[in-house]
C-alpha cells in the first residue's frame, strides 16, 4: 500500500532560540480545548493572537469556524472570507515570523496574493500585522519594553525586537479599534538586558499584563513558570497574578520539553485561562512527563505567602509548620554579593600575611581586607555558604539547593554564594548544615524555589530551629 502520511509542516519546524519557541498544533489545540466550544459556532467571536510567530493558533482557530459555522454559512468561500477578515486576528513579532504566520493562515505571504484563500483582501498584511516600531529611550531603558539601549538601537536592517503588541495600540496597528472576545498566544519570553554573562529580562509578562488592557473576555498564554516565585522584575506581575481570581484554569509543567521538545527552560512553562465574567478558584493540573495530577479547586494565593505554591501537599505542610509561629530562616540569609564582590573577582592562589579567604567562583583565593566592600562585621563571624544560582528547583530532595560550605573566622565570598548565618561556632554551623541536609528543610525551599536563583526569598517557609544539636527527618 502507497504512504499517504503526509506530516504537518508546523511539527517540524526549528525554533528561533529557547525563548523564542513555536507552538506544535497539538498543544495550539490543548489551549483551544480551554474555551467555552460555542465560541467557535458564532459568526460574531473575534480572535486575536498578539504575538504569531508560525501562526498556529490562528490557522487552528479558522478550522474550528469552518467546522463550526457551516450551517450558518453554507457556502465555503464565503465562510473562509467571513472568518478571515471579521474574526482571525494575528500581530506577528518580527518580518520574518509574519509571512511565516501568513503562508499558515491565507496559505501564501500576501494575503491579497493569487493564491490567498481568501478572495477580499485588498492588502498584502490582511488581518494578520506587522509594523516595525521603533523603542522609545529612557534613561537607557525602552519605557515600554525594558530593552537596553545599547542592545537594541539599531539600524532599520537589523531587527529591532521592539514587538508592535507592546510599542503601539490596537488602532495604530489595524487602523480601527476592536474588541476582542479571546486573546491567545505564546509570547516571547526574554530580552538581552546588557547585564553580564548574557543576562536577560523577561518580557511575556509585558504581554499578559497588555491583553488584560484590553479586557477580552477570555485570555490564555504559554508562558515561563518562573512568575511563580522569582524572576527579575516579576514581582509585581506575580502580585497581580495570584490575587486575580479570574484566572480559572492553570496547567503547570514542570519540565518544559513536556511541551517544547528539545527546549530547556528553567522552572518549566505554564498556560493558563482567563474568564473576565467568572471569579473563584482556580483548577491546577500539574503535569510530569505523561502524568497529569490534578488538584483540589484552590486560590493561587495563600494566606501569608507572596508566592504560588506548586503542589497542594506543599500547601498543606506549610500550614502545619506555620502553627508553630517560628521564625523562618530567610532572616539570617544575606542579600545578594554578601561582602559587596562581583562574581568575577578573583583572589590571589596563595595565602599572604593579614589575608582574608575568599571563597571565590572555582574555589577559593586570597585577598587583602581593605578589598572587602561591604559585610565586614560577618568576615570574623563563623557562617555558611550556599550558591546563590543552583538548578531549577525541580528536581526534589536532590538539586534543589547547592552543598553547603562551612564559613570559618576570617572568610568571606564573591556573589557566586549567599551567606547564612551568623552562628555562635563551628558546632552551631554543622548543626545548621545538618539540618539544611534534610529532606524536611529541602522541601520547604521547594515550596517556593522554581528558577535557579536562590536568594533569601526561597528560604521564607523554612522554620528556624535550635541549633545547640544536630537534626534529622526523623526528629523534624
Amino acid at each position: 500500500m502507497k504512504n499517504t502520511y503526509s506530516p504537518d509542516i508546523l511539527n517540524c519546524l526549528a525554533n528561533l532560540s529557547s525563548d523564542e519557541v513555536f507552538t506544535s498544533p497539538e498543544l495550539a489545540n490543548r489551549m483551544l480545548d480551554l474555551l467555552p466550544q460555542e465560541l467557535f459556532r458564532s459568526s460574531k467571536t473575534r480572535f486575536l493572537d498578539p504575538c504569531s510567530k508560525s501562526g498556529v493558533f490562528l490557522r487552528e482557530i479558522a478550522k474550528r469556524l469552518l467546522a463550526g459555522l457551516e450551517e450558518q454559512i453554507p457556502d465555503l468561500q464565503q465562510r473562509i472570507d467571513h472568518i478571515m477578515t471579521k474574526q482571525v486576528f494575528g500581530i506577528a513579532c518580527t518580518d520574518l515570523t509574519a509571512e511565516m504566520s501568513r503562508r499558515t493562515l491565507y496559505c501564501t505571504k500576501q494575503a491579497n496574493g493569487e493564491y490567498s484563500v481568501a478572495t477580499c483582501f485588498d492588502d498584502a498584511q490582511g488581518n494578520l500585522r506587522y509594523m516595525r516600531c521603533q523603542h522609545t529611550w529612557e534613561n537607557g531603558k525602552c519605557k515600554h519594553c525594558g530593552a537596553n539601549r545599547a542592545q537594541y538601537d539599531r539600524v532599520e536592517t537589523i531587527e529591532s525586537y521592539a514587538y508592535p503588541f507592546i510599542h503601539k495600540t490596537i488602532k495604530e496597528i489595524f487602523k480601527r479599534d476592536m474588541q476582542f472576545d479571546v486573546i491567545i498566544g505564546n509570547p516571547p519570553y526574554q530580552l538581552d538586558d546588557g547585564g553580564a554573562q548574557a543576562s536577560a529580562s523577561p518580557i511575556y509578562q509585558l504581554f499578559v499584563q497588555q491583553s488584560l488592557k484590553l479586557n477580552p473576555r477570555y485570555l490564555s498564554m504559554i508562558i515561563p513558570a518562573r512568575w511563580y516565585g522569582g524572576g527579575k522584575g516579576l514581582d509585581d506581575f506575580r502580585k497581580e497574578m495570584i490575587e486575580n481570581r479570574n484566572i480559572r484554569v492553570l496547567h503547570d509543567f514542570l519540565n518544559a520539553a513536556d511541551c517544547f521538545p528539545g527546549v530547556e527552560i528553567k522552572g518549566g512553562v505554564c498556560y493558563f485561562l482567563w474568564n473576565r465574567d467568572q471569579s473563584g478558584k482556580c483548577n491546577i493540573y500539574t503535569h510530569t512527563g505523561e502524568r497529569v495530577i490534578e488538584q483540589k479547586p484552590r486560590f493561587l494565593k495563600e494566606i501569608g505567602s507572596d508566592v504560588f505554591i506548586r503542589y497542594e501537599i506543599g500547601v498543606d505542610i506549610l500550614n502545619k509548620v506555620r502553627i508553630h509561629q517560628e521564625k523562618t530562616v530567610d532572616g539570617i540569609v544575606s542579600s545578594q554579593k554578601p561582602f559587596g564582590l562581583r562574581t568575577f573577582v578573583q583572589g590571589q592562589a596563595q595565602p599572604f600575611k593579614d589575608c582574608v579567604t575568599l571563597y571565590q567562583n572555582g574555589g577559593i583565593g586570597y585577598i587583602k581586607k581593605e578589598q572587602i566592600e561591604k559585610g565586614i562585621g560577618l568576615v570574623d563571624k563563623h557562617k555558611i555558604y550556599v550558591s546563590r544560582a543552583y538548578n531549577a528547583g525541580d528536581n526534589y530532595p536532590h538539586q534543589i539547593i547547592g552543598k553547603p560550605i562551612y564559613g570559618a573566622p576570617n572568610t568571606c565570598c564573591t556573589e557566586t554564594y549567599v551567606t547564612i548565618g551568623p552562628f555562635v561556632n563551628k558546632t552551631e554551623s554543622e548543626n545548621f548544615i545538618s539540618y539544611l541536609s534534610t529532606r524536611f528543610f529541602r522541601f520547604m525551599v521547594f515550596l517556593s524555589k522554581v528558577s535557579q536563583m536562590a536568594p533569601a526569598k526561597v528560604y521564607q517557609f523554612v522554620p528556624m530551629q535550635d541549633f545547640s544539636h544536630p537534626w534529622t527527618d526523623e526528629m523534624l
